[in-house]
């Protein structure tokens, strides 16, 4: 299959990168410092949405600004050895010029850019939880990346694990491509389902950027 674009939108953890292990040993930690029980801490999406969200549905309004920063100081003391590439990221990263990607996430910049640096992943543009108002699954992120690489949204096209992310980048209008790195397929719903970014490849044209996905 081939896509026509001219930007591609990428989720980091998930899809780029890998930190699944560090992050469930550092909201596991979290949990347990504000008292929140194995139950209540397991009826919340936690992949693939803002820490400020995941902590408002856990704790009252006038604990989540003083949680926030101790899930992040947590998160980001833990970057070093717990952050790994995903098949693929590379090569379709250093197929594209910095100018037609973007890496939009819903961690903060501070640690969105701590777990790109240990990836050896700097993008030119770079959306994180900082930067919006309304986070995933609200379409905010992805079309704000567009604007910031001045596409048309239609043109865009969104790499995601999360089932969050894939409804905003449905949201925002633009062509939606799933990894199974995360959850499984039945649980994405998206114009195309790969395993990986393995799966993927990108060719500049004078169009755009033309995007091979195969199984």
């Amino acid at each position: 299959m081939k896509i026509q674009a001219d930007a591609l939108l990428f989720d980091n953890d998930g899809t780029l990168v890998s930190s699944l292990e560090s992050v469930y040993r550092c909201w596991t930690r979290w949990a347990e410092e504000y008292g929140i029980t194995a139950e209540e801490f397991a009826r919340v999406e936690l992949h693939g949405r803002p820490a400020a969200e995941i902590a408002a549905d856990l704790l009252p309004a006038d604990r989540v600004a003083e949680a926030v920063v101790r899930i992040e100081q947590l998160e980001v003391e833990d970057v070093e050895g717990g952050v790994h590439l995903l098949p693929g990221t590379r090569a379709l990263l250093d197929s594209v010029p910095a100018d037609r990607w973007a890496v939009v996430t819903s961690a903060t910049r501070r640690l969105a850019e701590a777990r790109l640096d240990e990836a050896g992943i700097r993008p030119k543009t770079l959306i994180a939880a900082d930067d919006i108002t309304r986070g995933k699954p609200d379409p905010e992120p992805f079309l704000l990346a567009a604007r910031r690489l001045g596409v048309d949204p239609a043109r865009c096209v969104v790499f995601e694990d999360a089932p969050a992310g894939l409804q905003a980048g449905r949201s925002a209008g633009m062509t939606t491509v799933a990894l199974t790195t995360t959850h499984q397929a039945t649980e994405l719903h998206a114009d195309v389902v790969v395993g990986d970014l393995s799966a993927v490849s990108a060719l500049v044209t004078d169009g755009g950027v033309e995007i091979s996905v195969g199984d």
